[in-house]
């Protein structure tokens, strides 16, 4: 399709404006300029492959905008559904036909705008819109969000949940688009595949402090494999301040920090020999006033020199498999001087109860200079900012070797949706 002539038409009337001034008529509506014309009603030179009347249309297949000739082609389709969603589709070099790229979404409306042109150059138009047909004894593709809804640090991964495996690289690619996660103050993220039924959502730096953060979907009525995408429901969390707690097993104290400044430094104790405790960035998962602690809950056998058995109060969880910090009155001649625990960082009675009302789930606790290996990225709590941002972006599919800030049409969409 070649728009050359009009496109000089245009120019050169911009030019004359610009040369003669407000006053310049030389481009004027002279009545026959094809461009100047309201555009005719194409019906009679369109035809869709779409159903009329009450009618609905097969998801599964295409829809298809043809040309019925007569001195007429097509210049231009758009086609949305209810959701705001864009069919993709493309159009012949001749402009005798548009058909569509992708699975049309099933139980919506569509609106379909055609444009067309005749052998004059005259624009014409044409509107159609029609209902596809709802999933019928199809399993549908739900999905859950995470945390629940609420306040959190400014480390919380969100996280999506899907009823069924998907593994498939285009229908993950499906799966991505359909589900936004936006923050405000805004920031830039991406999603990962931890598995093929779950994906997690964070920013290349922490969320913002006192801000929120949606997470929403378009995923219903979406084709992805086998399945439909059905409802799925939206969440809203509003992040705290930047509380990050920072615990060196070397110098054995914890330096707590709130939006960037210094205001306590715990004296600790951290793992000892054969009990390391984990180097790297967690994310506070819960507290717990009173928990009992027992050396079996960690592999350590019942009567053995390591074994133990100890009431634990102001108990705040940074991993699934135990790894706390907590009050450890029985180390408190070793806080500040020696690690001793058998991987959770203690410290006295008094800074555990003020460490426990200082911070909430989705903080970030990070160890540094531990003898432990680093913090597990997924499985044993979040992990995730463990990662490189480079890593992260590879862990989706629509991020995946595509240079950030670039990349093909629609991965521009990525970072604002965040």
């Amino acid at each position: 399709m070649n728009h050359t002539p009009r496109f000089r038409t245009v120019l050169s009337c911009t030019l004359l404006v610009v040369s003669f001034g407000a006053g310049a008529t030389a481009c004027g509506d002279s009545g026959d300029n094809p461009l100047s014309a309201e555009p005719y009603d194409a019906a009679g030179q369109i035809a869709f492959s779409a159903p009329s009347g009450s009618k609905k249309a097969n998801p599964d297949k295409p829809l298809e905008v043809t040309s019925k000739g007569g001195g007429g082609r097509i210049t231009d389709v758009t086609a949305t559904d209810t959701s705001g969603r864009y069919l993709a589709g493309e159009l012949t070099a001749d402009g005798s036909r548009w058909r569509s790229t992708a699975p049309l979404a099933a139980g919506t409306r569509y609106t379909v705008h055609v444009a067309t042109e005749d052998d004059d150059g005259a624009p014409g138009s044409r509107t159609l819109s029609f209902d596809t047909q709802a999933p019928k004894g199809k399993k549908l593709l739900t999905v859950e969000f995470g945390p629940e809804a609420g306040k959190y640090g400014v480390g919380q991964p969100v996280t999506a949940k899907l009823s069924a495996p998907v593994k498939a690289k285009a229908d993950r690619a499906a799966v991505e688009r359909s589900l936004k996660v936006r923050s405000s103050p805004a920031a830039q993220g991406a999603w990962h595949w931890v598995d093929s039924k779950t994906l997690h959502f964070r920013p290349k730096e922490f969320w913002p402090a006192n801000g929120t953060v949606t997470a929403t979907s378009t995923l219903q009525g979406v084709k992805v494999g086998a399945l439909y995408g059905g409802p799925v429901k939206p969440l809203k969390l509003s992040t705290g301040d930047r509380v990050e707690a920072v615990a060196d097993a070397g110098s054995h104290y914890m330096t707590v920090y709130r939006n960037g400044e210094e205001i306590k430094s715990i004296p600790v104790t951290t793992g000892k020999p054969g009990f390391s405790t984990r180097n790297g960035i967690k994310v506070i998962l819960g507290k717990e006033q009173f928990v009992r602690m027992r050396g079996t809950s960690v592999g350590i056998a019942a009567g053995s020199s390591e074994s133990y058995d100890l009431p634990v109060y102001w108990a705040t969880r940074v991993t699934w498999s135990g790894e706390y910090v907590h009050a450890a009155p029985w180390s408190v001649g070793s806080q500040g001087s020696a690690n001793v625990s058998h991987g959770c960082v203690g410290m006295s009675t008094e800074n555990a109860k003020w460490f426990f009302g200082a911070v909430r789930q989705g903080d970030i606790v990070r160890v540094v200079n531990s003898e432990g290996h680093t913090m597990e990225n997924f499985g044993n709590g979040f992990g995730d900012w463990n990662l490189s941002w480079d890593k992260w972006r590879g862990g989706s599919v629509l991020t995946a070797g595509v240079k950030e800030g670039s990349g093909p049409v629609g991965a521009a969409r990525l970072r604002p949706e965040v």
